[in-house]
Parts: C-alpha cells; structure tokens; sequence
C-alpha cells in the first residue's frame, strides 16, 4: 500500500511539474529551438550550458546570442584563438569556462569527427564537463535518459518531498529524479529547470536545506573579481604589469597575473600583457 501511495504521490508530482511548464514554460529560449527536422543542434546545446553554469539565463540570452553570431557551429569555434573566444566571453565570469568550452570544440574535432558523444563515459572526458552536465547534455541534445542534479533539480524535489527535513542528500534526491523520469528527458528537465525557477523567487532558497550546500563566496573584491578586471582590460588592449597596477591598485596583482600566465589564460611579451592570439 505504501509503495502504492508513494507513486501515486509522484505521479501528481509529475502533474504539477508538466503544468506548470505549459503555462510558464520559457519556451522561446534560443537554444531550446529545434531544427526543422525536429532534432537539436548539439553544438548549440554544448555552448548554452557552458554558459550557464553558475550564470543566470537573463545575463547568458545576450551572450549567446552574441557568441553564436561569432562562432555559427563547432569548427569556427574550434579554429579560433584564446584570446578572441574570451572577448567574446567577457561580461559572463568564470573565464575559464571559456578555455573549456574552446578545448572541448577541439576535441569534439580531433577525436570524435565533430560529434557531440551519445556516452557519459566519453562526456566526461571532455574538458570542464563533469557529471551533471555530461547528463544535461544527453537530456537535451538527444534525449537520453539520464540522471542529474543541479540546484533547480534540488529545489523542485526538495520543495515537494523534503521540506520538513535539514542536511538533505543528493543520493536521496536522485532516487526521486529517476524514479520520475519520463521518455521525453529533454522537456521534462527544461520543465523542471523552470519550475525550480519559479520555487527561487516564491518559495526562497531551499537548497539551504542541502547537505551539499554551501555559501558562495563574496564576489565584490575577490580574486575572481580581480581575474576579470584583468581580462577585460586585456581584451581592449595590452598593458604593462605597471600599468594594470596603476589601474586597478590592488596588490594581489602580481599574483592573479602569474596564475592566469600558468593556465595560459594571458601571455606576457615585451611589450606587456595580452590574450592569447590578440
């Protein structure tokens, strides 16, 4: 009987959710569109998560349709420099995303013929691809069955199963993720990423509730903040490491340069620093 009621429960769970999506659903996402075949643009699909990792869909639209503009398809990106990728980058934070989605292009080329892999095991092989977006790219670009958590994923079934509970697990959660999980994966997660949407600004953070949460750290005035005050000044011009102190003045400048110079984030020539290929 309790089995019995417990899928009850999650078939109305899976109503509200498709319900929702319906009436609310952000369908006009540009890389939510398909091809007049029906099929998804793999390479669409790669760049958009990318980008939306730890980056909200209001501040990504623009940029991606910007980026798209500049690289149509996966070999114009993979055929272009560092330094070129990261302007077109700039404005989104955590640059080096930029660096993996660059070298997962040419991989994608090198290894795989320009094809996006259809198996987890080959995703994660790819630079700055980890489990959870390996399993969003199978959900959106083909439609495979895969099960993955993010913090809209959390929310949702957090709101709907473990509101009463503290120091939630992901294992517990995921239990419910594939439990739930319909034959169309690729709209039933774009569902469920809405949802969680809505939940944020309704309901308040509820991945508080969490045992995986954690405070991000502050923004104003961190390194990070300082990575990006750099590479935006370098995507305009060069500058000396005097004049980007006279700048920016801050003294964890010298720093910052020699680890952006380790990840061959920046070059440095004789006439100062500069992206790589600018």
């Amino acid at each position: 009987m309790l089995m019995l009621m417990q899928q009850a429960q999650l078939d109305q769970f899976q109503q509200v959710v498709w319900k929702y999506y319906r009436a609310h659903g952000r369908h006009d996402l540009p890389w939510r569109q398909s091809q007049p075949d029906g099929s998804f643009d793999s390479y669409r699909i790669v760049v958009s998560e990318m980008m939306l990792q730890q980056t909200q869909v209001q501040r990504v639209i623009p940029k991606f349709t910007a980026f798209m503009e500049l690289f149509p398809d996966l070999q114009s990106l993979a055929g272009a420099q560092l330094g070129t990728v990261l302007q077109a980058w700039s404005g989104l934070g955590y640059n080096r995303r930029a660096k993996f989605l660059l070298l997962t292009a040419r991989q994608l080329i090198s290894e795989h013929g320009g094809m996006l892999p259809q198996a987890s095991s080959e995703l994660l092989g790819l630079p700055g691809i980890g489990p959870n977006t390996a399993g969003a790219l199978l959900a959106y670009a083909y439609n495979i069955p895969s099960v993955f958590i993010e913090t809209n994923v959390r929310t949702v079934f957090i709101h709907h199963f473990f509101a009463d509970r503290e120091r939630v697990e992901d294992r517990s959660i995921l239990e419910l993720v594939a439990r739930t999980l319909p034959s169309d994966v690729r709209n039933w997660y774009w569902a469920l990423m809405d949802y969680g949407t809505h939940l944020k600004q309704t309901s308040g953070n509820l991945n508080k509730l969490s045992k995986h949460y954690t405070v991000q750290s502050r923004f104003a005035g961190s390194k990070r903040q300082l990575r990006g005050r750099i590479l935006r000044h370098l995507a305009q011009e060069r500058y000396t490491e005097a004049e980007l102190q006279q700048t920016l003045a801050d003294t964890r400048l010298p720093e910052v340069l020699a680890q952006l110079l380790a990840e061959s984030m920046i070059e440095r020539t004789l006439t100062g620093y500069k992206l790589p290929g600018a």
